[in-house]
């Protein structure tokens, strides 16, 4: 009798993987829509003397589930930690507010006080910020020591919103003579763009607690750089400050860099793919040589930082004792700067604390214009002028040879050509070299311009020509290969880029859907099987591609295709 109560325990214990009162029902992939199918958790949380955490990552969640589950949690006082990341997969977004609300009115309602709160990949947008806005200021978060809100999909306007919290959140637990002390604050992926980082600087400048601090790919530019890094020199105790793929350019990395000084605790500083430039990154090398005695890594990867700069760099990191890893690569070093920063790291016995510099640039060319960041803000505008102008460029140089060249003698086909106007012929005609010479011409560090060169090539496919289908499949494949094996691209903005220019998401940038032809579903089909294509957004894809859409009624066919294989590779992973 004893032994089978044992055995049953454990059987429990197994099931929900209780430690330290935690229950957890991570990664079980559960669709919670009302409370019957909440049943079994809400007894378990019931049940559950003490408890102190719920996880719920990898489940999915709906508002009547939601108002069950939160229910149970109203008398739990001693609840401290939720993890609740991933939790509303296929969810519609008017879902998750109300939802969240139930939650968090439980936990104020419990006396609960919060040491972490998850909610990251959710993609919850300007609304679920909203969804929690009242538990942030509320006594529940007053002890909050990590807020982790990666991959939320918050924009600009939920930033501002979760500044203002947080904000309300100090000032109302200063009262008490116990301010919020938040240590870990999470929030990559988010496009919080400048003025986000901005409102959320004047919240870190006053919590002055920080340890962590994680936003890297968020679009910022050097007016919320500066604005950050003004807030960080009032957090002394800041050991990981991670921005990687923002724009930082010369201005947001001086300023950085003067930041950096105040932080004497500082271990691990990644500005990868953050456009430092040469004199952004002597002034972090000038910081780095005079102080932070603790610092274990440093990275200034993909920074338009030429030879002399990245020798200063090197110079600066002789006398860390403590480092772990410098990382220059993607640079413009050229081969004899790669070779310098290698003989100065191997002359100070630090030659293996280097990353890899396979991926250099080489040298800039000489007559290239190094005072193009007079306005961060309009980057993005000046491109596409500039593309604007190239194509103009091309299309005047084809005007001129069609009135020059014989009529006997047509220009032969090239990728420029086909990129504009796509046809199956033209793509044929490129040759056995057509999927080489596409991956050279697309930029595949912009994620917006390889999902626009993936529709065009992908527009071409035939289903019942094999040599036509191949052809497309083989270019696609190499094309999107070395796009996420480039380190610097951004496969989550490549997919919300896809969803949009299909028509199923709408856009804050006002891009202009393309016309859906089952060439495209039956393209994608064939790239979310491929090892290359990130499992993660296996699961988005699904949940959008399940929606009833106006721009998918003509691709019925194709369109169930590419469902049941996100469906069959989902299960899979």
């Amino acid at each position: 009798m004893a032994t089978d109560i044992v055995a049953q325990l454990a059987d429990s214990l197994a099931k929900t993987g209780v430690e330290d009162g935690e229950l957890s029902y991570k990664g079980q992939g559960r669709k919670l829509d009302d409370a019957q199918t909440a049943e079994e958790i809400v007894k378990d949380i019931q049940e559950f003397e003490g408890l102190q955490a719920l996880r719920m990552e990898g489940n999915t969640v709906g508002v009547e589930a939601a108002q069950a589950i939160a229910k149970a949690l109203e008398t739990k006082s001693d609840f401290k930690r939720c993890y609740w990341s991933d939790m509303f997969t296929g969810r519609l977004r008017s879902e998750i507010p109300p939802a969240l609300n139930s939650l968090g009115d439980a936990l104020m309602l419990a006396g609960a006080r919060l040491t972490v709160l998850d909610l990251s990949d959710n993609a919850f947008g300007p609304d679920g910020v909203k969804g929690i806005e009242k538990l942030l200021k509320s006594t529940a978060c007053f002890t909050l020591q990590e807020l982790r809100l990666n991959n939320c999909g918050m924009g600009i306007g939920g930033g501002k919103i979760l500044a203002a919290s947080l904000i309300q959140c100090h000032k109302q637990s200063s009262e008490t003579s116990a301010p919020l002390s938040l240590k870990v604050f999470v929030a990559g992926r988010n496009r919080l763009e400048n003025d986000g980082a901005t409102a959320l600087a004047q919240a870190f400048q006053l919590i002055g607690s920080l340890e962590e601090v994680h936003m890297p790919q968020n679009g910022i530019n050097h007016p919320g750089v500066t604005a950050l890094a003004s807030a960080m020199q009032q957090n002394p105790g800041l050991r990981i400050l991670n921005l990687n793929d923002n724009t930082f350019t010369e201005k947001g990395a001086i300023a950085m860099a003067q930041a950096l000084k105040h932080l004497h605790s500082i271990q691990v500083i990644n500005f990868g793919d953050c456009l430092v430039r040469p004199e952004g990154a002597k002034a972090i090398a000038e910081t780095v040589s005079n102080g932070l005695p603790t610092l274990k890594e440093l990275n200034l990867s993909y920074g338009e930082i030429t030879a002399d700069a990245a020798l200063a760099v090197a110079q600066a990191v002789k006398n860390k004792d403590q480092l772990e890893k410098l990382d220059l690569n993607g640079n413009c070093l050229g081969e004899d700067g790669c070779k310098a920063v290698k003989d100065t790291m191997e002359g100070v016995n630090m030659i293996n604390l280097l990353g890899s510099l396979s991926d250099d640039e080489g040298e800039p060319e000489d007559d290239e214009d190094e005072d193009d960041d007079e306005d961060d803000e309009d980057e993005e505008d000046v491109d596409e002028e500039l593309e604007e102008e190239e194509e103009e460029e091309e299309e005047e140089e084809s005007s001129t040879n069609k009135l020059s060249t014989p009529v006997s003698a047509p220009r032969p086909p090239d990728v420029s050509s086909f990129l504009s106007f796509p046809s199956p012929d033209k793509l044929l005609k490129l040759g056995t070299k057509r999927a080489l010479l596409v991956q050279q011409q697309v930029d595949v560090t912009d994620a917006r311009k390889t999902a626009e060169a993936f529709l065009k090539i992908a527009s071409v496919y035939k289903e019942e020509n094999n040599e036509v289908k191949n052809a497309v499949l083989d270019t696609i494949d190499a094309l999107l290969t070395k796009a996420f094996s480039t380190p610097s691209f951004q496969g989550y903005s490549f997919v919300s880029i896809l969803l949009v220019l299909l028509g199923l998401i709408k856009s804050e940038d006002k891009i202009k859907p393309v016309l859906v032809v089952p060439g495209h579903l039956h393209a994608l089909e064939h790239v979310v099987r491929q090892d290359y294509f990130p499992k993660e957004n296996v699961a988005v894809l699904e949940a959008f591609m399940s929606r009833s859409n106006k721009s998918l009624e003509s691709c019925g066919n194709a369109r169930n295709g590419l469902q049941s294989t996100l469906q069959r590779v989902r299960s899979q992973s």
